[in-house]
């Protein structure tokens, strides 16, 4: 089932014509027409779409907590600040469809009573951002934007801003700090955005992929997509697809679909009829799976149960070529130069963590080493303001945990069995 990228492939979708032709904008009208405000926030609760940004939140769920009456103006941010490694989901959409995503921006502010919306993107995604900057002023022109939108009499502005490529302005409140000119850090929790958000005001964050759901949500009701997937994880998921997989890229499918066929059918299989070894689920920040371990869904509850994370979708496969010490040394070292600094055990232990695997990997490995890397992730769990210290965290328990021996031998040995090459010869297979 296609809803997110049914049109990906269709000539000038970039283009607000196209896009119209093809039924676009369409769910904006009859939002407009058919629902109140407080009406559509409880068609998305009744929908039971999830945020697709990583944590899953119920959406409508999410938007009831801003507060109905407010001296100050409530603001829509649209999180495109996309840096998780092996997430690329929404890329795919700013890039070829990125008039669905500003439907959904608009159809979200008005249930939200929102005046001034932004949409947050990453500062490398140059080509995103032109798109983007393009699309706001054709949908200006349209009078999807601006003043007394299609004769409602309610008036939006859409900005882009893009970022500096800062990972931790992925985090919803490092997102606000950086929207407001200043180092993107993360905030004390709480207050939570919905009450104390962007300049002090009531703030709304949600993914892209998240808001691009909306238009299909109108147009064809909660009923219909809460019909999709499971009773608990609703609609389609966009897939990432990269690693050691013959067919990579972005897939649409039902949530729930099992981890196993979305593998084997839709990515074609391991790469040159290699053996798999392991799964990383949902993006670099979730613990990784075993080959014996992939007889799971795709959905938030089945994979929490399975003691990972559907995460953002991004499924790194990894064949039996592959040495998890140098993988994981690999993502250490992406959080650890990604740090913002502010929070002791993230600033400190991740850097630990990295230079611990560093010199496992080249044949240097100490018999406690295993020992103090499962100690220091421990400390970082659940001890900093933010995820990104549990992001780093989550791999070096399972890594280790799950390849144990594997870490070991690298120690007992005093060299990596594997001898890894750069990712690149890797890759190349």
């Amino acid at each position: 089932m296609q809803i997110l990228l049914a049109n990906l492939d269709v000539p000038g979708q970039q283009e607000i014509e196209t896009y119209i032709n093809g039924g676009g904008y369409r769910g904006l009208r009859k939002a407009l027409a058919e629902f109140t405000p407080d009406q559509l926030i409880e068609e998305v609760k009744k929908s039971g779409l999830r945020g697709r940004g990583g944590a899953g939140f119920p959406t409508g769920l999410k938007w009831s907590f801003v507060p109905k009456e407010s001296s100050k103006p409530t603001y829509l941010c649209a999180n495109a600040d996309e840096g998780e490694p092996g997430t690329f989901k929404d890329r795919v959409i700013i890039e070829k469809d990125p008039h669905l995503l500003i439907e959904g921006i608009i159809i979200a502010s008005y249930a939200l009573k929102v005046k001034q919306a932004y949409i947050y993107i990453r500062g490398e995604m140059i080509r995103g951002a032109e798109i983007l900057h393009q699309a706001v002023n054709q949908a200006g022109e349209k009078g999807f934007l601006g003043r007394d939108i299609l004769g409602s009499g309610w008036d939006l502005d859409v900005l882009v801003h893009p970022g500096a490529g800062a990972y931790i302005c992925g985090e919803e409140t490092a997102l606000l700090e950086s929207l407001e000119g200043k180092r993107g850090q993360p905030r004390v929790k709480p207050p939570f955005p919905a009450l104390v958000g962007l300049y002090n005001s009531p703030t709304v964050i949600n993914n892209v992929e998240t808001l691009a759901n909306l238009p299909a949500i109108v147009n064809s009701g909660a009923a219909w997509f809460a019909g999709i997937g499971t009773k608990k994880s609703t609609g389609t998921k966009l897939f990432c697809l990269s690693g050691h997989i013959n067919r990579p890229g972005v897939v649409e499918l039902p949530m729930g679909i099992p981890l196993r066929e979305l593998i084997y059918e839709h990515g074609g299989g391991i790469r040159n009829g290699r053996e798999l070894k392991a799964v990383i689920p949902g993006g670099s920040s979730t613990p990784v799976l075993k080959a014996d371990e992939i007889d799971v869904n795709m959905d938030f509850e089945s994979l929490a149960a399975a003691g990972t994370m559907l995460g953002s979708g991004g499924v790194i496969v990894i064949d039996g070529t592959t040495c998890m010490v140098w993988a994981l040394a690999n993502l250490a070292g992406f959080y650890a130069h990604e740090s913002c600094g502010q929070c002791t055990p993230c600033r400190e232990g991740v850097p630990w963590i990295r230079d611990i695997l560093t010199r496992l990997e080249a044949g240097r490995g100490r018999a406690d080493d295993l020992e103090i890397l499962l100690d220091v992730a421990g400390n970082i769990s659940g001890n900093t303001l933010c995820p990104l210290g549990d992001a780093a965290a989550m791999p070096v328990e399972s890594f280790v945990t799950k390849f144990f021996d594997e870490f070991k031998g690298h120690i007992d040995g005093q060299c990596c069995p594997f001898k890894a090459q750069p990712l690149s010869r890797v890759a190349s297979g």
